[in-house]
């Protein structure tokens, strides 16, 4: 039978990956998209009862995504590396950045978001939280900093099997080393940075979005003039 071999078990690590990834960048782009301006323009009295009732179970759902999410993308990538597959492949060279970007969007979840947003919750229960501004804050920087990623993640997940590509396997490690540079840069200001810019994109849906587009376009041109 087709799923019981090496490449059945391969197929269902690739089912279960997709599954938890629509549930994970679903809720991330549901409370950067749809909850976080609804919660901006709503009267406190429902933000409260939402964020009591309704904000703790999306975050369920989100945090156990991204959980299923990661575990199942770096068993796909370590199978298929045991298969043979080398880091200077060009598969490799487009999964590997999909997968630390993925990565750095799960560490995220786990140590940023949702242990700020559990303060959150807690407030809404009546607790008192000391300085909760800057949890939410945070807690704000960091998912506006996974909806960047999101993007460019996506692209390069799809374009690891779908775009062709030209491999240079003296100058993939260029590649590599660039665009580690580029993600810790940023993933650096979602952890560190205090205050808030009227022009910095991310503080907007609209701005995110488009500066999500703009990381891809960088990210696909060091591509291609690197490997």
């Amino acid at each position: 039978m087709a799923l019981f071999n090496l490449e059945g078990v391969l197929f269902l690590l690739r089912w279960g990956h997709f599954l938890a990834g629509v549930a994970w960048i679903g809720h991330l782009w549901y409370f950067n998209f749809v909850q976080g301006p609804f919660f901006a323009e709503t009267d406190p009295a429902v933000r409260t009862a939402a964020t009591q009732k309704l904000v703790p179970r999306a975050l369920w759902w989100f945090r156990w995504g991204a959980m299923f999410t990661f575990l199942t993308g770096w068993l796909i990538i370590f199978t298929r590396l045991g298969q043979g597959v080398s880091l200077t492949d060009k598969w490799t060279a487009a999964i590997l950045i999909g997968g630390l970007l993925g990565s750095l969007m799960w560490f995220n979840v786990w140590f940023v978001i949702w242990p700020k947003q559990k303060l959150v919750i807690a407030a809404a229960n009546g607790q008192s939280i000391p300085d909760l501004p800057a949890h939410s804050r945070r807690a704000f920087l960091a998912s506006r900093t996974n909806t960047l990623f999101s993007i460019p993640m996506l692209f390069f997940m799809g374009a690891a099997s779908h775009l062709p590509l030209s491999v240079r396997p003296t100058t993939v490690w260029l590649w590599y080393l660039l665009a580690i540079i580029i993600m810790a840069l940023i993933e650096y200001n979602a952890l560190t940075a205090t205050k808030g810019s009227t022009t910095d994109p991310i503080e907007t849906v609209k701005g995110v979005i488009t500066s999500g587009f703009i990381l891809t376009l960088i990210f696909y041109i060091l591509l291609e003039i690197t490997v």
